[in-house]
């Protein structure tokens, strides 16, 4: 079923309070979403009507405040197919939940010789952490590549697991090609190792239907701000077996169960994890985007945005000077393309005075660039509210672009560098 694309983006309050020359094309979803009138009604009437810490006071507005804090975790733990809210921790974003399980799980897990799977896709956050770990415990880490057709060497990722492997961390969607990994293979292969599987899904939660249990990994992260709600919320699912062994990431106020002079007791699943007071809105608006994203339909949206990306790599593949880089499997929802000898943050600063919004750079997907050959891309991203018109509208921009740095026909006010 298609999309209604123009109803949609009428649920986005930014594409009417715009103020550009032309309308929006916002292009940069992969970094962060737009945010329905539903999210941010539901933060607002949360500080209006319940505001006040969670799981500590007996009056009314404490229980109304954890209340819509437990509701929120009950809604995700459903979108995600998890067992139990015990599962679901809520964190400041993904990259705090991956550096939980590589800081806490790792201290469990690791000895030195002990290694770490990783791919070239990975995200800094899904890399750094691992590398971090390695040079705390002794462990090594091995890395697996990619295919002639941009897509993870499953096999070779494979064959990278043996009986010292001990955790494989995957991206379950690229955030610069948008390669959606089979994972199966290789959580068989580390699960016959007795490996734990660890995937960060900032990009594949918020754009695929995703299920815990039918992925089989062991730890699966991602982030509210790229799928609707609020920024400073992120989630971590883990197997419950898992998180009990661990030892908290942070310590304070609210992840204990009693605590002396001489030493601390750790509370219950999953606050053992939440140290601190959270950031109670924003979980409210996640829960709120939760029932946004699953009324429409998250097979829906996937199916949107593939067919508007394969639409934009057509177009762009097609034009003098522009390469695309997608995956030999077919773009799902990410064009990530060069002008060839031009800057990608000067064709960005083009297309940012067309009203065209995109990401330019390397992503925090450093050492993949250096795979692909090139220092930095641009990034087109899709999501729910784009339609065809802004893939008519970033070619458009594109061939500004074009002219400008290779016939010296600039728009004003842009500044340009020739590739260095």
């Amino acid at each position: 079923m298609s999309l209604d694309t123009r109803s949609l983006k009428a649920d986005f309050p930014i594409f009417r309070s715009w103020n550009g020359a032309r309308s929006l094309v916002y292009l940069d979803n992969a970094a962060s979403t737009q945010k329905p009138a539903a999210v941010l009604d539901a933060e607002r009437d949360y500080y209006e009507r319940s505001n006040a810490n969670v799981h500590r006071s007996v009056h009314t507005l404490g229980e109304r405040a954890t209340e819509l804090y437990e509701s929120a975790r009950e809604r995700v733990a459903r979108f995600i197919g998890a067992a139990s809210t015990e599962e679901v921790v809520f964190l400041r974003n993904a990259t705090e939940a991956l550096n939980l399980v590589a800081d806490s799980f790792g201290r469990l897990r690791l000895t030195p010789g002990d290694e770490i799977v990783v791919s070239v896709l990975n995200h800094h956050s899904n890399l750094v952490p691992w590398q971090q770990a390695a040079a705390r415990t002794g462990a090594v880490l091995r890395v697996a590549p990619l295919t002639t057709g941009l897509d993870l060497d499953v096999a070779a990722a494979v064959s990278l697991i043996g009986p010292r492997t001990r955790i494989v961390a995957l991206t379950h969607k690229s955030n610069v090609l948008g390669t959606i990994i089979d994972v199966a293979p290789v959580v068989r292969a580390a699960h016959q190792h007795g490996a734990a599987v660890v995937l960060d899904a900032a990009q594949s939660v918020p754009h695929l239907p995703v299920n815990v249990a039918e992925l089989d990994c062991d730890f699966l992260a991602f982030s509210s701000h790229k799928m609707c709600g609020p920024m400073g919320v992120g989630v971590l699912w883990g197997r419950r077996p898992l998180l009990d062994a661990m030892p908290p990431y942070m310590t304070g106020g609210e992840m204990v169960r009693e605590v002396t002079l001489q030493g601390a007791t750790w509370n219950d699943l999953p606050w053992k994890f939440e140290a601190g007071t959270p950031d109670v809105g924003g979980v409210v608006g996640l829960g709120a985007a939760v029932e946004y994203l699953d009324a429409i339909g998250l097979q829906d949206i996937a199916a949107h945005e593939r067919r508007l990306s394969i639409a934009a790599r057509d177009r762009l593949t097609a034009l003098d000077g522009v390469q695309t880089l997608c995956p030999a499997s077919g773009p799902n929802g990410i064009v990530s393309f060069r002008l060839v000898d031009v800057h990608p943050h000067d064709v960005a600063t083009v297309l940012d005075q067309e009203g065209v919004a995109v990401r330019a750079g390397h992503h925090c997907a450093q050492p993949l660039h250096a795979v692909l050959g090139v220092p930095a891309t641009i990034r087109a991203s899709f999501y729910l509210y784009n339609d065809e018109q802004d893939v008519d509208r970033l070619v458009e921009a594109i061939g500004v672009a074009r002219r400008f740095f290779h016939h010296g026909a600039p728009p004003e006010r842009a500044r340009v560098t020739r590739w260095r």
